[in-house]
């Protein structure tokens, strides 16, 4: 995928193409995202800014004030007939980004997305060079390889128009999501006591 020859997008180009993409009558079926790096720096993000000064409260409001639009965003993937289930690749103990995105997955399980968690010891045979991509694989069609800068800020994709490549990156993410456990089950072991409680001060894991 990393060699595959496909048009260079930036963040706001990734975004528009990949709308216009799940909005084709021709585009259904299966949509798999595939999530791996441990760490990111989501510059502009008002949550992210929360966690940078170590406000948790905050964090938490600004997750939960974004139920409706997620709830909104379910319902436009079954609208246009595509199902979309994610796969978290984790490595224990946690890292602070993972802390924090965690908050953001809970909310979108419990508003009716799919997303499992599997530990990075599973793809170990598939790393032998190079970490897993990032990537989004949209109905055996077309892939996404989602690209990051330097400091680990979302900096677009890689749009690569290759069927056989597609179905190849699918099949392999989907027999890795059978592998994995729902996120609910990984959230309760692993985050939930390892973040700080509402109100508390102090104690904030550093980003």
């Amino acid at each position: 995928m990393r060699a595959a020859e496909g048009a260079v997008m930036d963040r706001r180009a990734y975004h528009a193409d990949a709308a216009a993409l799940r909005a084709d009558p021709a585009m259904t079926g299966d949509v798999w995202k595939l999530e791996r790096s441990q760490v990111f720096s989501e510059s502009g993000d008002p949550a992210w800014a929360a966690f940078c000064s170590g406000d948790w409260d905050r964090v938490l409001e600004i997750f939960e004030s974004e139920r409706e639009d997620i709830r909104a965003e379910r319902q436009s993937y079954e609208r246009l007939g595509l199902r979309l289930r994610r796969l978290r690749i984790v490595e224990l103990p946690p890292t602070s980004y993972l802390l924090w995105e965690a908050q953001s997955h809970r909310i979108f399980v419990e508003c009716g997305f799919e997303i499992r968690v599997l530990d990075a010891g599973h793809i170990r045979q598939f790393e032998s060079e190079y970490p897993l991509p990032e990537l989004m694989a949209y109905g055996d069609q077309v892939l996404y390889h989602i690209r990051y800068d330097e400091n680990g800020s979302p900096a677009g994709a890689k749009r690569v128009d290759d069927p056989a490549l597609a179905r190849a990156a699918a099949r392999t993410v989907s027999e890795l999501y059978e592998q994995a456990e729902p996120f609910v089950d990984f959230f309760e072991r692993e985050i939930a006591s390892k973040v700080p409680a509402r109100g508390s001060v102090g104690g904030f894991p550093s980003v």
